[in-house]
C-alpha cells in the first residue's frame, strides 16, 4: 500500500522533500536555497499542471526565473563597495515605505489580472484563492531575493491558506508540506530577526 502510494506520487513527494530543504536553507540564509528551489519548482510545474492549479503552475515558472535572479543578487551583494574595496554582502533589511506601496499596488494588479484569466480561460476550481496565493507568493519571493525581512509575514499567510486549499483538493503530501512551510515560516521570522542585532 505504501509502496503504491510512493509510486503514484513520487514527483509530489520529491517536490515536498526538496521544498522543505529549500525553506530550511532560506531560514539559514544559505545561498544553496536557490538551486534547490529550481528543482522544487520543476517538480511542482508538473504537479500543478495535472491538478488544474494553473496560476500556481505559472508561479513555479516565475520561481525558476527569480531563483536565478536571487542567486545572482545573493552572490553579487549590493553592487556597492565598502571601505576595503570589496562588494558589500546583501544584508537583511526592513522594507521601505515606498517599496511597500509599490509592491501593494503590484499585488492588487496581479490578483485582479489573474482572477480574470482564471475565470475566463481556465477551469480552475478555486480562482479567487488561486489568484490570492499566486500573487502574494510572487511578491514574497521577490522580497526574499532582496533579503527583505517582512517577506516572512507573507509566507505565513500563503502557506496556511494554501494548506487549507490543497487538502480540499486531495493533495495530501503537498498539504503536509505547506503546513510545515507555515511552521518554518514562523521560525524564519524569528531567526532572521537576529540579523538586525548582528549587523
Amino acid at each position: 500500500m505504501i509502496s503504491d502510494f510512493i509510486t503514484d506520487n513520487y514527483i509530489e513527494i520529491f517536490g515536498a522533500l526538496t521544498g522543505i530543504i529549500y525553506v530550511f536553507l532560506e531560514i539559514r540564509q544559505n545561498i544553496w536555497l536557490w538551486p534547490v528551489g529550481i528543482a522544487t519548482s520543476a517538480a511542482y510545474i508538473w504537479i500543478f499542471l495535472n491538478s488544474g492549479f494553473y496560476a500556481d503552475m505559472s508561479l513555479q515558472g516565475y520561481y525558476l526565473i527569480i531563483s536565478i535572479v536571487g542567486w545572482y543578487w545573493w552572490l553579487k551583494g549590493t553592487g556597492r563597495e565598502n571601505h576595503m574595496n570589496t562588494e558589500k554582502k546583501l544584508q537583511v533589511s526592513h522594507i521601505q515605505l515606498k517599496t511597500g506601496i509599490i509592491l501593494a499596488i503590484i499585488w492588487l494588479v496581479l490578483i485582479f489580472a489573474m482572477y480574470q484569466v482564471l475565470t475566463k480561460l481556465t477551469d480552475s476550481p478555486v480562482p479567487v484563492w488561486d489568484s490570492f496565493i499566486t500573487s502574494l507568493s510572487i511578491i514574497a519571493t521577490w522580497m526574499l531575493a532582496r533579503k527583505i525581512y517582512e517577506h516572512w509575514y507573507l509566507w505565513i499567510i500563503v502557506n496556511f491558506v494554501s494548506s487549507f486549499i490543497f487538502i480540499l483538493k486531495g493533495l495530501y503530501p503537498t498539504t503536509v508540506l505547506y503546513i510545515i512551510y507555515g511552521i518554518m515560516s514562523i521560525a524564519g521570522l524569528f531567526e532572521w530577526r537576529k540579523s538586525f542585532t548582528h549587523n
